[in-house]
């Protein structure tokens, strides 16, 4: 295969902040005004989850956003923030981010295995020095676990494994936020920090190892070789709020994993690696990207080289030479093990399906309902497209 380069500057000039923005599901506040500065809301009224402040509306390439509370960034910096919005597979973060700019900039998207940081100043090796770090106090447990369903059990039992973080280099955001720290088991050593802050803010600490790190937490405190469970989740919250609606079930050989948004095969592999006696389960979101995270966890506990391709209607999968598209309606695992005989080395505990992820479930927050047509209706659309298919 050809080597590759990606100039990330050349793809700025095409994906602006508000392409990206858009796509996630922010509006433009027209109240705020629109001239410089165009402010973008997640979320509508009192349930108003993140504001970005995007410079330069008219000028792709110079647009950059901040936030009140201090954080800021570019087109990339949004994009990494938000990786696992977009269904897009790779072997690092990179890799996935070079990708998505290149679907936004209409622009093929090839196997890169070079990359040129153009876009800006590469986050490069964690710092740790960069970060002042203080534990949690459970006297004193911050408001945002609680609005987010988090009781004081659920986090004085995860407490060992969590941090309140402040950055040195942020200059206008003096507070501490949830650090959730990153290891990748060959020790103690930390390799960087899933982020969450006010305001729907999250990010992660600069140079953070997300290509073979993960937050991983054993919240009864016994060895590695007892483990017998390993529970995979996109983000931090989530894997405490299926901790806490699944305490019982789960028992004390169980360990919690968060990806953090992103899914690097070394991320999973890494993980199991630590605990040798254990069961890794997806517990990803009920959403595209989370059942591709979860299938692709699946090939790789069962030893399989699986390709899983977009198509209009769903997904393509190869795989043990064969091609097969399945119902995105029923369950994919189901279906995947009787095309490829797979020996169920994973297991799932998914997300109720009227909601996207655990801590929806946890808030009891559902998706938007899909409402089927009554009875006349359907059969009025149905009489309408065979009439439209009539020769006359």
């Amino acid at each position: 295969m050809s080597d590759y380069k990606v100039n990330f500057r050349e793809m700025k000039s095409r994906v602006g902040i508000d392409d990206i923005a858009y796509a996630l599901g922010y509006r433009l506040d027209r109240k705020a005004g629109v001239g410089r500065y165009i402010e973008l809301v997640l979320g509508e009224g009192g349930n108003k989850r993140d504001t970005l402040i995007v410079s330069h509306p008219n000028d792709k390439a110079a647009q950059t956003f901040f936030r009140r509370d201090g954080s800021k960034g570019d087109v990339v910096t949004l994009i990494r923030e938000n990786l696992s919005s977009f269904t897009v597979s790779g072997k690092d973060e990179w890799q996935k981010i070079a990708k998505v700019m290149a679907r936004f900039a209409n622009m093929p998207e090839p196997e890169y295995r070079e990359y040129v940081k153009s876009a800006g100043k590469s986050p490069g090796v964690f710092d740790a020095s960069r970060y002042e770090v203080k534990p949690v106090d459970t006297g004193k447990i911050p408001g945002l676990f609680f609005r987010r369903g988090l009781s004081k059990a659920t986090v004085t039992a995860l407490s060992p494994f969590i941090s309140l973080i402040r950055d040195r280099n942020n200059g206008k955001f003096e507070g501490y936020n949830i650090g959730f720290p990153y290891t990748d088991g060959k020790g103690n050593e930390v390799r960087g920090y899933e982020i969450r802050g006010h305001g729907g803010y999250k990010s992660k600490a600069a140079g953070t190892d997300s290509s073979s790190s993960a937050w991983v937490a054993v919240p009864s405190g016994i060895s590695p070789d007892n483990v017998r469970s390993v529970f995979f989740c996109e983000s931090a919250f989530d894997a405490m709020a299926f901790y806490q609606m699944n305490r019982i079930q789960i028992g004390d050989s169980a360990a919690l994993a968060s990806l953090g948004g992103t899914f690097s095969d070394r991320q999973i592999t890494g993980v199991m690696e630590r605990f040798p006696n254990a069961r890794a389960f997806d517990c990803f979101d009920n959403d595209l990207a989370g059942r591709i995270y979860g299938l692709r966890m699946m090939a790789l506990q069962e030893g399989i080289q699986m390709k899983i391709s977009r198509t209009d209607g769903g997904i393509r999968i190869e795989a043990k030479g064969k091609v097969f598209e399945p119902d995105m309606e029923r369950p994919l695992l189901a279906q995947v093990a009787r095309q490829l005989n797979i020996r169920y080395r994973m297991g799932q505990w998914l997300p109720p399906k009227a909601f996207k992820d655990w801590n929806d479930c946890l808030l009891n927050r559902p998706m938007e309902p899909v409402i089927s047509p009554h009875k006349e209706e359907r059969e009025q659309n149905l009489s309408e497209q065979r009439n439209k298919g009539r020769k006359i």
